[in-house]
């Protein structure tokens, strides 16, 4: 039986933080930040002062707007890099608005190209990024149970267990699942 981790408390807060001085690194209002990330200056504000926690889709849309990918603005808020992360050890974030739930299994780290993510999206779920955090981003994604619909760049396909995913992200990308199965996958970043 698998150990599931418990969320990391303090994360949100962490994340808050980083997202306030990313923004204030740039020079950027929040006026500034709600137009280039399409996410209101109200929610941004509350978001930064870690009285919300924040979507997958909203998120998705700040980390692009910094050029970043969702994982390394979670490197940035996570321990340094270590050899040997433990399961007990890898942070936890969940979006229980959608029933996501995506745990850093081997974390981003500056001299490593890749990371590894074990994802679960509960049934009848629905997440959608409109652009890349970063052109060109390298996926690859391992069903391991339940029924996945991505659909990358216009392209939709429907993903069973032990099925192989691989591309590039250039536009918007979804992740849906149907009403009778959630999904369990491992997403190779590169």
């Amino acid at each position: 039986m698998e150990t599931i981790p418990a969320p990391d408390p303090d994360l949100d807060r962490r994340i808050a933080a980083r997202l306030k001085t990313l923004r204030q690194d740039r020079g950027w209002s929040l006026d500034d930040l709600a137009g280039r990330a399409g996410v209101s200056r109200a929610t941004l504000s509350r978001l930064e002062n870690a009285e919300v926690s924040p979507t997958a889709s909203v998120l998705g849309k700040l980390c692009a707007a910094h050029g970043l990918t969702m994982s390394r603005l979670m490197l940035m808020v996570e321990d340094d890099f270590a050899a040997w992360v433990p399961e007990r050890a890898q942070a936890v974030w969940v979006d229980d608005s959608v029933g996501f739930r995506r745990r850093s299994v081997s974390p981003p780290a500056q001299r490593l190209a890749g990371e590894v993510l074990a994802c679960e999206l509960a049934a009848n779920a629905s997440i959608a990024y409109d652009q890349p955090p970063r052109p060109g981003l390298e996926h690859h994604l391992l069903m391991l149970e339940g029924e996945l619909s991505i659909t990358v760049d216009g392209h939709a396909y429907g993903l069973l267990p032990g099925d192989c995913l691989r591309y590039q992200l250039f536009g918007a990308s979804a992740f849906v699942t149907p009403p009778h199965s959630g999904a369990r996958y491992l997403l190779f970043i590169v």
